[in-house]
C-alpha cells in the first residue's frame, strides 16, 4: 500500500466515526433543563397565590349546619373547580375553591352540602342557590357536551359556578331539575312576601 492510499483510508475512517459525547456538556444541559422546569413551576405557584390574593374579598365559605334534613339527592364524583358565573375560564382559587378533589354532594331542603375529602368542605344554603345546568367545561376541564353539572350560587356579592361530575353521569339531569325547581320555589316564595 502506498502512503497516499493509507492516508485516504484514514481520512475515510475519520469521517465515518461518531463524535465522542462530552459528558460535562450533557450534564450541564440536564441541570439547566431541571432549573428551567423548577423556575416555571415556581412562576405557576406564584400566579396561583397572586390570584388568591386578588380574591381575598370573598367571604369564608359556610359550613354545613348540624341536623340537616333528609336528603333529596346524593352523588359521589369529582369536583372540578369554581369560576365566576358566566366566565368559565375565570377560576376562583380563594378558600380552596380552585382545588380539584373527590366530592360527595348532598341536596337537602336546607341547601347543597359539598364534602370534599382532602380539601375544604362547604355548604350552599338553599336561598343562595341560583340554578343548575349541564355544560361541557369549566376552567381547566373540558368534557363532552352535557358531561358536567354546573351549579350557580351566590356567595357574598359574587355569583359562582361550581363544576361537578358524577360517577354516574346519568344522574346530572335529575340534579339540574331538582336545583332549578328548588330555586324557582324559593324565588316564588320570596316574591309573595
Amino acid at each position: 500500500m502506498t502512503p497516499a492510499v493509507i492516508q485516504l483510508a484514514a481520512e475515510a475512517a475519520e469521517r465515518q466515526s461518531a463524535e465522542v459525547t462530552e459528558v460535562g456538556a450533557r450534564i450541564a444541559w440536564v441541570i439547566g433543563l431541571v432549573v428551567f422546569i423548577a423556575f416555571v413551576y415556581w412562576l405557576m405557584r406564584q400566579g396561583w397565590k397572586w390570584r388568591g390574593a386578588l380574591q381575598n374579598d370573598l367571604p369564608e365559605l359556610p359550613a354545613a349546619p348540624d341536623g340537616l334534613p333528609e336528603h333529596r339527592l346524593a352523588l359521589t364524583g369529582r369536583y372540578h373547580g369554581s369560576t365566576t358565573a358566566g366566565q368559565w375560564l375565570d377560576r376562583i382559587v380563594a378558600h380552596g375553591l380552585g382545588v380539584r378533589s373527590r366530592v360527595e354532594l348532598t341536596l337537602t331542603d336546607a341547601g347543597l352540602d359539598v364534602v370534599r375529602p382532602g380539601a375544604g368542605d362547604f355548604f350552599v344554603p338553599a336561598a343562595q342557590l341560583r340554578g343548575a345546568r349541564l355544560d361541557k367545561g369549566i376552567a381547566g376541564k373540558v368534557l363532552t357536551e352535557g358531561g358536567l353539572l354546573v351549579v350557580t350560587w351566590a356567595h357574598g356579592d359574587k355569583l359562582i359556578d361550581s363544576g361537578f361530575r358524577s360517577d354516574r353521569a346519568a344522574e346530572h339531569a335529575a340534579w339540574v331539575e331538582a336545583i332549578n325547581l328548588m330555586n324557582s320555589s324559593i324565588t316564588t316564595e320570596g316574591a309573595e312576601r
